[in-house]
């Protein structure tokens, strides 16, 4: 069935997709076309043009949709978003997406401009352009430059020169983030509306010591649990600004203790959660959680492949992506490439900036076969483009865990 959205003109902009609420009283559980009389409305982020969704219509003899008890999806089951689906026998519903099943990938590079792009960052951004490129997918590139403060001033073009000497390429213009705070405000407000977020005055000091304990098991690294001061004690952003003298922030309420998701990697994991977190900060700025989960709906990613530094932020992002009724990608998290003393790669490591291979007259063919070396792609000594290792790419060749630099490497230089 292919339905063509309408874009809605009043209220926030709210995020793409059909919303086909459960509330008609017709039984969903054996067919999508009934709930199709349900009111129901398309939902476009920004002045998009129209685009065409392919819904697919279960029946009896494709399979029944089901919620996670394994009954029928019925009128006590949350709103349900239906994007670009694939027949399966048996699909689950799990309260936060459905599957994103699209037939063309559709993936990003995300650098952040607050420093020059390293080794580390450099294998992340090759895996994610295999993974993607692979498949015949749409790559986009964006900028993450919301971290004011943290921003150099010429790393974002040193970050673009980086990655077109390393041979990675991109679809459509290089989006920057700051120029779409508009769309990141709207979500907020859309949070605002459904009363999911709350001024927020504290300080880090305050919380760490307001917290009884850090939160530490295996699904989450260690980090302070907010204790929850601010939840119910503002009536508004006003109200905490004039009664304490500073500017808030505001948080998401957290009510669930976990997130479970099937990373495409490292398996199933936990989720879990550390309590309410910031998703507008004090200087009015969102969040890193907020948008980057409004940007990737909004350029319908699918998929996300990053550094398993990473991997704590994902329970949280799939939590926004309920309420902002999104769907969420599939989630792909690789090891870290560590130093000897197994930390992530840092200055205390010596200089492993692609900016400082260039300058020494490194060449990017062998700068690209080293990465593929520590990824299990390619024997050691190899000299080759990205594009070379897209024949056979494979993300289980990659080693499971950390992935240890010690600057020995031979790298060659220019011809």
């Amino acid at each position: 069935l292919l339905v063509e959205p309408r874009t809605i003109i009043n209220g926030p902009p709210p995020l793409l997709g059909w919303s086909f609420p459960a509330s008609s009283g017709r039984d969903t559980r054996s067919r999508v076309p009934s709930c199709l009389a349900a009111s129901h409305q398309a939902l476009l982020l920004g002045p998009s043009t129209t685009r065409v969704l392919r819904i697919l219509c279960y029946h009896s003899t494709a399979g029944a949709l089901t919620g996670e008890s394994g009954r029928g999806i019925g009128q006590r089951s949350p709103s349900w978003h239906v994007q670009v689906a694939i027949a399966r026998r048996r699909r689950v519903w799990n309260g936060y997406s459905m599957e994103n099943e699209q037939a063309t990938p559709v993936g990003r590079l995300a650098p952040s401009p607050t420093g020059a792009l390293h080794l580390g960052n450099a294998r992340s951004l090759l895996m994610a352009w295999l993974s993607i490129r692979s498949r015949g997918g749409t790559l986009r590139l964006r900028i993450e430059d919301i971290d004011g403060p943290r921003i150099r001033s010429g790393a974002m073009e040193q970050t673009i020169e980086d990655l077109l000497w390393l041979g990675l390429d991109w679809d459509g213009e290089p989006e920057i983030q700051t120029e779409h705070l508009a769309r990141h405000q709207a979500a907020l407000e859309n949070l605002q509306q459904q009363q999911l977020v709350y001024p927020c005055i504290c300080s880090r000091r305050e919380i760490e010591e307001a917290a009884t304990a850090p939160h530490e098991s295996d699904g989450i690294s260690a980090e302070t649990i907010y204790p929850g001061t601010c939840r119910d004690r503002w009536r508004d952003e006003e109200h905490a600004r004039a009664e304490s003298g500073r500017d808030p922030a505001f948080r998401l309420k957290v009510t669930e203790s976990a997130v479970a998701f099937e990373d495409q990697f490292t398996g199933p994991q936990p989720g879990e959660l550390s309590g309410d977190f910031v998703v507008r900060k004090r200087d009015g700025t969102p969040s890193y959680q907020l948008a980057v989960v409004v940007d990737d709906a909004a350029a319908g990613i699918t998929e996300v492949l990053r550094a398993d530094d990473l991997l704590s932020s994902t329970p949280r992002q799939l939590l926004l992506y309920r309420h902002l009724k999104a769907v969420s990608p599939h989630f792909i998290h690789l090891p870290l490439i560590v130093g000897l003393d197994g930390r992530r790669l840092a200055k205390r490591h010596g200089d492993t900036s692609l900016a400082s291979y260039r300058r020494q007259g490194v060449s990017a063919r062998s700068l690209v076969g080293a990465l593929g070396f520590l990824s299990g792609l390619v024997e050691q000594g190899t000299q080759c483009r990205p594009e070379d290792l897209l024949d056979g790419f494979d993300l289980n060749r990659i080693p499971e865990g950390p992935t240890v630099w010690d600057g020995l490497y031979p790298l060659e230089a220019e011809d």
